[in-house]
């Protein structure tokens, strides 16, 4: 849990720039927010386990967005993700959702749809 009872978010995007700005993004409105490079290093990070909600950048250098929500759900990983993309198309959508996705974003987006879709997962 983070400050004030409220989960982390775990923000996983290649992108250092939009990473930087989600995660001030989140603090701004009180969550507690992790960051990181990599799929990968998400998943050998011991704070995954305090992550309320995944805000997952899709494409990615190493392990993609999507192969990390299929190895959660296959983990048995009970944590709603939010995806993020700047390639949307249905096809990549409906298999986001598939896989588990709590919300298929994207990019850009207004930091209010970010915000909601984070609230929707986490209730």
């Amino acid at each position: 849990m983070g400050e004030q009872g409220r989960p982390a978010i775990a923000v996983v995007d290649d992108d250092s720039s939009l990473r930087r700005s989600l995660c001030n993004l989140l603090r701004s409105r009180g969550f507690t927010a992790e960051a990181f490079a990599s799929a990968e290093e998400f998943l050998s990070s011991t704070r995954r386990e305090l992550a309320g909600c995944l805000v997952l950048d899709l494409r990615m250098s190493g392990m993609s967005g999507l192969d990390l929500l299929r190895y959660l759900e296959v983990a048995g990983a009970h944590i709603p993700v939010v995806v993020l993309t700047g390639h949307g198309d249905e096809g990549v959508r409906r298999r986001c959702l598939e896989a588990g996705a709590a919300a298929f974003l994207v990019k850009p987006f207004r930091a209010e749809t970010l915000l909601n879709a984070i609230q929707a997962a986490l209730n």
